[in-house]
């Protein structure tokens, strides 16, 4: 009996080495680019197109100076692009995430008549491409003489079919109806039980949702290289873009520069969030 136990034992004991091994493996390989990125800030412009190095070198200032100088000749600086992407980021993730929240919450909790076909198409909007609507949403902003501003950049944010989604699974896993019904009886109005006892509960879920709301209108390119002419008003992704055309694209330690700057809010946003993503993930996941 006892050769069985430290058999079955060391077959844990294996496994779980195992799952180390390839949980450190995948791991590094996440963290591979990041590494990569840092290491070609701290290059000169001609030791990055020698080829790949994991070493550090000592030209991150010369670098930083080189950026300095260059936006000079630009329409726009660092500084200016990092307010204008903050100025997007921050009001467009908590509309996405409280409004998602809500319409989650709704859907969830009440009982109406088309209920289902209001879930049905919310399924079917999270299918399609933002790019196939992109034409059609730049001439409607067309005539409401919206373009070049960022409202068209923020208040379309209101509508996150995914995030929407992952509430409502996390609603599912741990919201009592029960709870709001004695609520309720408690005199709690609606709009009350959801901002002080349904927020609270969903933690996990919006923190978890506003790191990837965060991240993606960071990072976007796409669309407000689209709505955005003047060069003023430019996001730091389209201010990197700019080091990288035909006028600079030779000093890519300038470059890279500018990318490990667009990084720093996005690492900070997790940091301070990233307590919250397991828990959220797991209580969010589809039932099975």
């Amino acid at each position: 009996m006892s050769k069985v136990k430290d058999s079955y034992s060391k077959s844990l004991l294996h496994q779980r080495i195992f799952r180390m091994v390839i949980c450190i493996f995948f791991c590094l390989i996440a963290l591979l680019p990041f590494v990569l990125l840092v290491m070609n800030a701290t290059r000169d412009s001609e030791s990055i197109k020698a080829g790949v190095s994991l070493i550090p070198s000592t030209h991150l200032i010369e670098n930083w100076k080189n950026l300095m100088i260059k936006q000079n000749g630009m329409q726009i600086t660092l500084q200016k692009a990092i307010l204008n992407s903050a100025t997007i980021t921050i009001p467009g993730t908590f509309l996405a995430v409280y409004f998602s929240a809500l319409t989650a919450y709704g859907i969830h909790v009440y009982d109406f008549k088309f209920k289902k076909f209001a879930w049905a198409f919310i399924m079917a909007v999270m299918m399609v491409p933002s790019q196939i609507s992109i034409i059609g949403f730049y001439r409607f902003m067309l005539d409401l003489k919206l373009i070049d501003t960022y409202i068209p950049l923020i208040i379309p944010t209101i509508a996150a079919p995914t995030v929407v989604f992952f509430m409502k699974q996390y609603m599912e896993s741990t919201l009592s109806l029960e709870m709001i019904e004695a609520a309720r009886i408690d005199g709690s109005k609606e709009w009350h039980t959801f901002n002080r006892i349904i927020l609270p509960i969903m933690k996990p879920a919006v923190a978890t949702q506003a790191i990837f709301q965060f991240i993606a209108q960071w990072n976007n390119l796409f669309t407000p290289t689209i709505l955005l002419t003047t060069d003023s008003k430019k996001t730091l992704p389209m201010f990197v873009q700019l080091l990288s055309s035909n006028q600079f694209r030779t000093d890519y330690g300038v470059v890279y520069v500018g990318l490990f700057v667009t990084i720093i809010p996005l690492v900070v946003v997790y940091l301070v969030l990233s307590k919250y993503i397991v828990a959220g993930v797991a209580l969010g996941g589809v039932k099975g």
